[in-house]
């Protein structure tokens, strides 16, 4: 028998049929199972679970919380050295007359506070007291008992010996005139461009006083940034300027600036916070037992 021939449509269908197949198993062989759209594929991107209001809003921790974990962070007793300074650290409850309490009992021992700095924390309840004060161990520690022993007082920590993060805030206000015309600043209230034309000597013109007030304008400001301040305000007559740093670094910069004039100046007290020690796994404990044990501070000896 002979066949008829199949239609030409049928004949194109069935050979775009093969192509398409062909080429469709190119592609499969082609694909790696690497490929960033397979990958996908097979492995569905997992949801996380949604976060709860408890880690997204956490509870603020109460007073008791909070005095429990600066207790329980705070390295063990420092050193004791040949020193009367001491730093009290008084964590007390937020309410009023804890400072005049606190003040009256160290001034009932006769104790004269070189330092004092009190501000609320984070926690609603609870403020934080730094206290400097000056004497023998035995005294400063039983005024420090008698402190705890206070109903609105929690812990009274003494810092003495530690290694301490010591800050100190300083405002100061100096004159770029020259400590000539410091005293004539202090008694006007006028702007004192006229001031220096006054009381320049006759040969002073405006603008060699200008010329020299830019001069101090430009030594002050060096001297800042040496000491890694910050000149916050600057008028025709004077300049204020921010420190933050320790207390000695805050009193060698007075003495480097008490020259221009220091018209005012204001310093907030000395905070501190103990540093967290580093520990080392792989270190020995007769290696830790030598670090405790070793009676000299570094930052006290002489360069090289």
């Amino acid at each position: 028998t002979i066949k008829s021939p199949a239609p030409r449509s049928i004949l194109q269908s069935t050979t775009f049929i093969r192509q398409s197949s062909s080429s469709t198993t190119f592609l499969r062989q082609s694909s790696s199972s690497t490929s960033a759209i397979s990958y996908k594929q097979k492995h569905p991107h997992k949801r996380h679970p949604a976060l709860t209001s408890d880690y997204l809003h956490p509870a603020p921790p109460s007073a008791e919380e909070a005095v429990s974990n600066i207790l329980y962070n705070t390295p063990p007793q420092g050193r004791l050295l040949n020193n009367r300074r001491h730093i009290l650290n008084c964590l007390v409850q937020n309410e009023p007359g804890v400072l005049s309490r606190v003040s009256g009992i160290l001034a009932g021992r006769g104790f004269n506070i070189d330092s004092l700095v009190v501000a609320k924390t984070e926690v609603a309840d609870l403020s934080r007291m730094t206290i400097v004060v000056k004497g023998e161990y035995t005294t400063v520690e039983q005024a420090r008992r008698q402190l705890e022993d206070l109903v609105p007082v929690w812990a009274v920590l003494d810092y003495t010996g530690f290694k301490l993060i010591e800050r100190e805030l300083l405002l100061v206000k100096v004159s770029i005139l020259g400590p000539e015309h410091v005293r004539a600043q202090m008694n006007s209230r006028s702007p004192d461009w006229q001031l220096v034309q006054d009381e320049a000597d006759e040969e002073m013109s405006p603008s060699n006083a200008l010329r020299q007030t830019h001069a101090h304008l430009k030594s002050l400001t060096e001297l800042t940034k040496l000491f890694q301040g910050k000149v916050v305000d600057v008028s025709s007559d004077c300049m204020v300027i921010e420190l933050s740093a320790k207390p000695d670094r805050v009193d060698a910069f007075v003495k480097l600036i008490k020259p221009f004039g220091i018209l005012e100046a204001a310093r907030s007290g000395m905070m501190a916070m103990p540093r967290s020690p580093i520990y080392d796994r792989h270190e020995s404990k007769e290696e830790e037992e030598e670090d405790n044990g070793s009676g000299v501070d570094a930052s006290m000896l002489p360069p090289g």
